[in-house]
C-alpha cells in the first residue's frame, strides 16, 4: 500500500474513533463539585446546584434519570440557567426530569433554545465568533407553557426580574435576565445595589455577556451563575475550549472563576442541539457548589 494512501486510510480510521468517543462523552454525565466562600463569617455552609443547558428531546431517558437522581445531594437551593429543551414536544420531559426536585426551593431563566426550535447549521460558524439567530429560525417552542409548570411548582423566574427567596432560614437576594444571546435582557429593569442585609446576593444568566456580568458585579453580587457555553463542547486536552460563544474569555467557559469582585460559576451544561450531539474532552455536567463563608 502506497504511503499516502495508508496516511489518509489513518486519518480517516482516526476521526471515526474521534467522533465515536465524542458521542460516547456526550450520553456520559457527570457531577462537578466546586466551592465558593461567599458567605458571611459564621455562617453553616449552603449548597446550590447549579444545572444547565440541558437541551432535552423526547426519548433522552437516561439524562432525566441521571438529573432527578440529584436530588439525592440534598441541595438547599437549584439554579437552572436556562436552555431546557430543543424540542416541541419536551416539556413534559422536562418536568418528569425534574419532578423530583420540585420540593426545593428553586429559580431558573431562560435561554434561546427555549424560545426556539433548532436548526442544522455549519459548526464552522462558531470559530468566527458568537452565533445570531437566524432569520430561518423562527419555529417557536412551547415556552409560555414550561414558565407556566415550572413556576407552578414553585420556582421563581428570574427572567428580567427579582426576588428575594428564603433558603435554609437565610435570605437571598436573587436576580436575573432573560437571554443575551438572543438580546432579551433587560438588567436596567433590575439594576441597582443588592441587599446589603442579605446572606447571599445571586445574579442568574443565561449567556455570561460581559455588559450583564459588569452590571450585575458592580451592583454588589457574591455570585453570579451562567451556562450557554457547554464549556466549549469540543475542546483540545491541555487547551481547553476553543469557542465560548459570547464575548467572555476562553478561559472562563466553564468552572467556577471570578469577575471584578465577584464569584463567577460557568457550567458546561448537560446536553447539546440535536444536530451536534458530540463532546469532546469536554463532558456533560451539573455541578453542586457549597457556598461558605
Amino acid at each position: 500500500m502506497r504511503r499516502s494512501t495508508a496516511a489518509v486510510l489513518g486519518t480517516l480510521a482516526a476521526g471515526a474513533a474521534g467522533l465515536a468517543y465524542a458521542r460516547w462523552e456526550a450520553q456520559h454525565y457527570t457531577l462537578r463539585r466546586a466551592t465558593a466562600a461567599v458567605l458571611p463569617a459564621g455562617q453553616p455552609d449552603l449548597r446550590l446546584l447549579h444545572l444547565s443547558d440541558m437541551h432535552l428531546v423526547p426519548g433522552q431517558s437516561k439524562k432525566q434519570a441521571w438529573i432527578g437522581s440529584l436530588r439525592d445531594l440534598r441541595p438547599d437551593l437549584v439554579i437552572v440557567t436556562g436552555d431546557f429543551m430543543s424540542h416541541v414536544d419536551a416539556v413534559p420531559h422536562v418536568l418528569d426530569a425534574l419532578d423530583p426536585l420540585f420540593d426545593l426551593p428553586g429559580a431558573f431563566v431562560l435561554g434561546s433554545n427555549d424560545y426556539y426550535a433548532p436548526m442544522a447549521i455549519n459548526p464552522a460558524r462558531y470559530l468566527a465568533g458568537p452565533s445570531q439567530l437566524e432569520p430561518s429560525r423562527r419555529e417557536m417552542l412551547p415556552w409560555g407553557d414550561l414558565v407556566d409548570a415550572l413556576t407552578t411548582s414553585g420556582w421563581l423566574d428570574l427572567s428580567n426580574a427579582r426576588a428575594t427567596m428564603k433558603v435554609d432560614g437565610r435570605e437571598v437576594d436573587v436576580r436575573g435576565v432573560d437571554d443575551p444571546h438572543i438580546s432579551r435582557d433587560r438588567y436596567a429593569e433590575v439594576a441597582g445595589p443588592f441587599e446589603p442585609e442579605a446572606d447571599l446576593c445571586l445574579g442568574v444568566t443565561h449567556a455570561p455577556y460581559l455588559r450583564v456580568l459588569d452590571g450585575m458585579a458592580d451592583d454588589g453580587a457574591d455570585l453570579i451563575l451562567a451556562g450557554h457555553t457547554h464549556g466549549g463542547q469540543l475542546c483540545l486536552p491541555g487547551v481547553g475550549a476553543l469557542v465560548t460563544n459570547c464575548d467572555i474569555d476562553r478561559k472562563r467557559a466553564k468552572g467556577l472563576s471570578s469577575h471584578r469582585e465577584s464569584a463567577l460559576h460557568v457550567s458546561a451544561g448537560l446536553g447539546t442541539s440535536p444536530y451536534a450531539p458530540v463532546r469532546f474532552a469536554c463532558p456533560p455536567e451539573a455541578t453542586l457548589l457549597t457556598l461558605t463563608p
